[in-house]
């Protein structure tokens, strides 16, 4: 018992100490004081209380203080709280003063928020980028088809990071000038010759208004030539007329045929009533010999007209064959 009294009261004072420096960074509040910052203890334990780790905010304060900064705890806080990469934002502002650039923290914290990389940027307005297209497939008037790549090297704008376009709307809008430029030229010959003449009409269009950069230049990096997409056109047109042609020809031959079908089945109806009618003559005959409407000496000289046509007939027949030769 009387070891157990001792040892007890050690691990007590080792919790308690242990509670007191996790919750009172006094390390970090003796590093601030040594950089210079001026930092309360009381602030310290308010950011544990707050949830918020002294280490993202002190930290980042030294750093920028000793830098040159204006910046006080209250906004970094301010800014972690709202979601923000702290350390990423004064980096930017340490950047940017060192660079001689009008950067506010403000303006540095809305752009981390809106979420684009603030130090990113920065260095980008130091450090122009380039950007390369991919391969641009145009058609000049010619019909010749024209692949281009293109470099953009662009600077950022700090200015319209927050709310500007990016990067894909750079080079959407090149590409659209490209395939413009190729399109009204009259041969392709035109673009291969001088094809900085690309450059200087897509730089007149004023691309980067509305995006968070500033074109500095255009430079056409690649041209070839592709496909004769005219003779290609054309050559479809044909085809397409001559499928057309064969399917009006192929409809007049189907009335035709239809129109040759109806004559038959109408030639062979009037003779189908040809031989009706003259089966009915003998008939009409006896009925004109026994009601007395038709006399012998009638009906005989009709038979001998009858036979004397029958002889005509075939003295014309043979008259018409050639002779035989012997």
């Amino acid at each position: 018992m009387v070891f157990v009294v001792p040892v007890l009261s050690f691990v007590v004072v080792i919790l308690i100490l242990s509670l007191f420096f996790h919750f009172v960074p006094v390390g970090l509040w003796i590093s601030a004081l040594a950089a210079d910052v001026r930092i309360s203890l009381f602030n310290l334990v308010g950011m544990r209380i707050r949830r918020v780790s002294p280490r993202m905010i002190v930290l980042p304060l030294i750093k920028g203080t000793k830098a040159g900064l204006a910046l006080n705890a209250n906004q970094l806080e301010a800014h972690y709280l709202a979601g923000g990469n702290v350390d990423n934002v004064v980096d930017a502002l340490i950047a940017a003063h060192r660079a001689q650039i009008a950067l506010s923290f403000e303006q540095a914290a809305a752009i981390d928020l809106a979420g684009r990389d603030v130090l990113e940027a920065v260095q980008m307005s130091v450090n122009p980028k380039v950007i390369e297209t991919p391969t641009i497939s145009a058609v000049a008037k010619n019909g010749i088809e024209l692949k281009v790549r293109a470099r953009v090297t662009v600077r950022a704008n700090i200015d319209r990071l927050v709310g500007g376009a990016g990067e894909a709307t750079i080079i959407a809008r090149v590409g659209e000038g490209i395939v413009t430029t190729v399109g009204s030229s009259e041969s392709h010959t035109d673009v291969l010759e001088n094809p900085d003449h690309i450059s200087r009409t897509v730089l007149g269009k004023g691309l980067d208004s509305g995006t968070a950069f500033e074109i500095l230049s255009i430079d056409i990096a690649d041209v070839d030539v592709g496909r004769n997409i005219g003779a290609q056109l054309q050559t479809d047109q044909a085809e397409a007329d001559k499928k057309i042609a064969q399917a009006r020809a192929e409809e007049r031959r189907a009335m035709a045929v239809a129109k040759e079908q109806e004559m038959k089945a109408y030639t062979q109806e009037m003779q189908a009533k040809v031989v009706e009618a003259q089966a009915e003559v003998p008939r009409a005959m006896a009925e004109a010999l026994k009601e007395g409407h038709l006399g012998v000496m009638d009906y005989y000289n009709l038979q001998n007209i009858a036979a004397d046509t029958d002889m005509r007939q075939n003295i014309a027949g043979r008259s018409g064959e050639p002779e035989d030769r012997r």
